[in-house]
């Protein structure tokens, strides 16, 4: 297996496999309360069913070619994670997300890992477009995506459901030309 240094924190970025379901739902747990109060995956994993099932979602989008998940690992603690919800690759697009316990905020590990998994898409996958769908009620997501040099496209008015309330949620973006002129630049 293997795994990408994200810094000298000794933090990793990992694959996040269904074989890891038991310690997935035990960072859930950890990070439960954080991580629900914007998306809906403290909602979907609730116990080591769900938690494997959710992770095999992954595994077959991965073989498909068409979302990939990973865990930020820091000391050889799952703490995080980053992910393609979405790849479509013949249209070169895809969709990023993230989330953290609360042991692992402040410290730039889903920035790191975002950069790593971005960059990724656009050198490997030929990806064109990358967004980043959020809540815009999460400031923190939203100062990710700024940092990632990410784009404002606009606001979805009220279409996200999250936990049965409407929400706004606004569209980031950035593009593989603009990636690549601030990587070199």
């Amino acid at each position: 297996m293997f795994s990408i240094s994200l810094g000298g924190d000794n933090a990793e970025l990992r694959p996040l496999e269904p074989w890891r379901a038991a310690e997935f739902l035990a960072h859930m747990d950890r990070g439960r309360e954080l991580v629900g109060q914007h998306i809906g995956l403290a909602d979907a994993v609730t116990d080591l069913a769900s938690s494997r099932a959710f992770l095999q979602q992954y595994a077959e989008k991965a073989a498909a070619d068409t979302g990939r998940i990973f865990g930020i690992w820091v000391a050889d603690e799952l703490v995080g994670g980053v992910l393609f919800r979405t790849m479509d690759v013949p249209r070169g697009n895809a969709e990023a997300g993230c989330w953290l316990e609360p042991a692992a905020v402040g410290k730039g590990l889903v920035t790191r890992a975002a950069r790593v998994i971005i960059d990724w898409a656009f050198e490997e996958r030929g990806i064109h477009r990358v967004e980043w769908l959020v809540s815009a009620a999460n400031r923190p997501s939203i100062a990710v995506a700024q940092r990632l040099g990410m784009v404002r496209d606009g606001v979805l008015r009220e279409s996200g459901v999250h936990r049965g309330e409407r929400q706004d949620l606004e569209v980031w973006s950035v593009l593989a030309p603009e990636w690549r002129s601030r990587k070199s630049g």
